[in-house]
């Protein structure tokens, strides 16, 4: 049977599995791994007393049998004669066959120093002191380890003999070492594989079951070492166990020092060291460990596949309406808002999707709503114009708010009681109706009092703003003032023929666009206020420059004015006249640098005074520089006293070289120049300074501007020439 998996591509599946794994993995891991360690432990430690129990008993063992074997060294040296003749040792073959359990040999040194072999064989005899073979004949028994290089170490025994003629001769034997310590293990089960090493205090080994010997770990060296642990010290040394490896092999070890010192005359080492291993997969605990975690593992594996069977049942049987859910959440964000889930369950998944068709219905016109609104935004934030704003208001407000009619009052900047009118209703698809009204100050007081909605029915007294909309058949007015700084701006009106049913979604979105036209038309003011405060900084800034003589007192309004009339004459664009309205004001703000006795000066200007004057055009060219809006007004005061023919100054520019609007203040300059009064001539009648104009056309004057100049002169003041 084929399973179909695919249902697990779905992140909510492989949440849902995930959450079916865990909730049977976790209990099982917290509540048998913990148990698992502790068995480990408890077997673990089992294993360490065990051993350290068996080195106790081995170390006691070996200890009692090195005092068995000096007695029995002790009985046969007693019994042992020497032949006087011959020199040669009696005794009974049963001590010697005693002896030889425990010795590989031993001799008999008498008391001139010779050397006679008593049984075996021994190799290597260590010399006895002076003061050793005294101490001995006292009766101390005597314990030596001798390492010979090349070959194993050897372990002498000494007593001093007890027979007539060898009371001052000394039995020495070789013990057979590991003889010894197989008799110390006879309490250790075979099968459990223990291997002995036995080393004395210079870290030398004296007996090793393995070869090489192996190396323990460097805290065990220390404590072997002479200089760590001394007399009553090194004698309650405490066993201890540790892991060690050996050829890649992991051994438990258990070691316990054996105390000599205080039985034996010691020659060389006062203590051995016992050392046991035994390898840790032959140890019974470890292995009744590993039938434990193999079990413990099946375990685990035959919980995890009956969880994998039954989530994989739930699982299936849930994830269908999922998926089809998911599919038309899809489709919605394609924005197909007439999608339908279609569930059959009869769970909560059935309830799901009615309440996502349900959704689904109501998104589709929220988005159109939000669509319309956006757009609105737009449209309002976009523009600078307060009649492009209101007509946008107008024409695209009932597309939000199904209503009647729409209407927009802007009340007057200056009269705060009049304000002006703008309706269309659904009977004026493409038509606006404007009016004028008079607000009165209990209509304004009750918006100051409700500023965020307001409703009025029919019965209600209309106030003035709501005339027109009503003369058109409303009878319900949603009213939203328009403040801007806590003033009332304006009012938007929503008309309707009946009361409608608007839910609080409703009311604040409508507050909302309400609130962006009152972005729009402070945005608008805002404009107008820096209009005007620009235009009023240049007037102020040109009647400054002009207050520095008498004689010149309005001369840069007046010349702009004239300027302004020709260039509207020759048809300029609105902003070749802002250009030439800023340029005219500001034509002459060179001449802040010039001192008043040269400008007032009755008389002809000397040579260097006059060049001093014509500066004035190139200094104001510099002190405009750095304004990048004046950008454009630049050439116009650089260029003002330049003429037709070239012999103007400061460049000599000829011709159309010469910007148009210099050109223009050429002709206007010097116009009103004549028409002033100065302190060195009387001014001249407006039609004598017209005919000056018109007879220097081309050669100081632009015959095109001079023609636009007398055109209007001869229509705005009556002057032909």
């Amino acid at each position: 049977m084929k399973i179909d998996t695919t249902f697990l591509r779905s992140k909510v599946a492989k949440r849902i599995f995930a959450l079916f794994i865990s909730c049977a993995i976790i209990p099982i891991i917290v509540l048998a791994i913990p148990s698992l360690f502790q068995v480990a432990k408890n077997f673990d430690r089992q294993s360490k007393h065990w051993l350290g129990e068996r080195t106790r008993a081995m170390r006691s063992g070996v200890q009692e049998l090195l005092l068995i074997v000096n007695n029995e060294l002790g009985s046969a040296a007693t019994s042992v004669t020497l032949n006087p003749h011959d020199l040669l040792p009696s005794i009974s073959q049963g001590f010697i066959s005693r002896l030889e359990k425990y010795f590989k040999g031993a001799i008999i040194i008498t008391e001139t120093g010779k050397k006679i072999p008593f049984f075996g064989e021994v190799k290597n005899c260590p010399e006895l002191t002076p003061k050793e073979r005294e101490e001995i004949l006292s009766g101390k028994l005597f314990l030596s380890t001798e390492h010979a290089p090349g070959s194993s170490a050897q372990i002498f025994m000494a007593v001093a003999g007890g027979s007539e003629n060898l009371k001052n001769g000394i039995v020495l034997a070789e013990i057979d070492i590991k003889s010894l310590l197989s008799f110390g293990l006879v309490e250790i089960p075979v099968y459990y594989g223990i291997k002995v090493c036995l080393l004395d205090d210079d870290k030398n080994f004296i007996y090793s079951d393995f070869n090489p010997p192996p190396s323990f770990p460097e805290r065990i060296m220390l404590l072997m070492e002479g200089n760590q642990l001394e007399g009553a010290e090194r004698k309650e040394a405490t066993a201890e166990e540790f892991e060690w490896s050996y050829m890649k092999e992991k051994y438990l070890w258990s070691y316990r020092s054996i105390f000599l010192e205080g039985n034996f005359l010691i020659r060389n080492s006062k203590n051995w060291w016992l050392f046991l291993g035994q390898l840790k997969k032959d140890i019974p605990e470890i292995l009744l460990l590993s039938d434990f975690k193999k079990i413990f593992i099946l375990g685990v594996l035959l919980a995890l596949w009956v969880v994998l069977l039954l989530s994989y049942n739930q699982i299936r049987r849930t994830l269908v309406p999922l998926e089809r859910l998911k599919e038309g959440t899809k489709r919605i964000a394609r924005k197909e808002f007439s999608s339908r889930v279609i569930v059959k369950s009869r769970d909560e998944f059935g309830e799901v999707a009615e309440s996502f068709n349900s959704m689904a219905s109501q998104l589709g016109r929220h988005f159109k709503t939000l669509t319309t609104v956006a757009e609105i935004d737009r449209a309002v934030l976009s523009v600078l114009d307060r009649e492009k704003i209101v007509d946008t208001v107008l024409d695209r407000m009932r597309e939000v708010f199904p209503c009647n009619g729409v209407g927009v009052t802007v009340l007057d900047s200056i009269s705060k009681d009049k304000a002006q009118i703008y309706v269309r209703d659904s009977g004026l698809e493409h038509e606006r109706l404007m009016d004028t009204v008079e607000l009165k100050s209990q209509d304004v007081q009750s918006l100051y009092n409700n500023p965020k909605t307001l409703m009025l029915e029919a019965g209600d007294v209309w106030p003035s703003y709501l005339l027109p909309l009503a003369r058109r058949g409303n009878k319900s007015f949603l009213i939203l003032p328009i403040f801007i700084k806590k003033e009332l701006s304006g009012i938007v009106t929503l008309g309707y023929h009946q009361p409608p049913s608007l839910t609080q979604d409703d009311l604040e979105q409508a507050r909302q666009l309400a609130d962006l036209v009152a972005v729009a038309f402070s945005n608008v003011r805002l404009i107008e206020e820096l209009d005007r405060l620009n235009w009023g900084t240049l007037r102020a800034l040109a009647r400054a420059i002009d207050a520095k003589s008498p004689w010149t007192a309005g001369h840069s309004e007046r010349m702009t004015k004239l300027a302004l009339q020709i260039g509207e004459k020759m048809g300029l664009s609105q902003e070749e006249i802002d250009d030439l309205h800023r340029g005219g004001l500001l034509h002459d703000i060179g001449k802040i640098g010039i001192s008043p006795e040269i400008l007032d000066k009755p008389g002809k200007l000397t040579d260097e005074e006059r060049q001093m004057m014509n500066r004035h055009a190139a200094s104001g060219a510099r002190i405009l520089e750095p304004i990048v809006a004046y950008a454009k007004v630049i050439p116009l005061v650089l260029q003002h006293h330049e003429r037709f023919n070239g012999q103007g100054y400061p460049d000599g520019l000829v011709g159309e070289a010469i910007s148009l609007g210099a050109r223009i203040f050429g002709v206007a300059d010097t116009f009103e120049a004549l028409t002033s009064d100065r302190p060195y001539r009387k001014a001249l009648q407006h039609k004598r300074a017209a005919q000056y104009i018109k007879k220097r056309a081309g050669i100081e004057f632009d015959p095109i501007v001079v023609q636009a100049f007398l055109e209007f002169m001869a229509e705005e003041e009556g002057i032909k020439v």
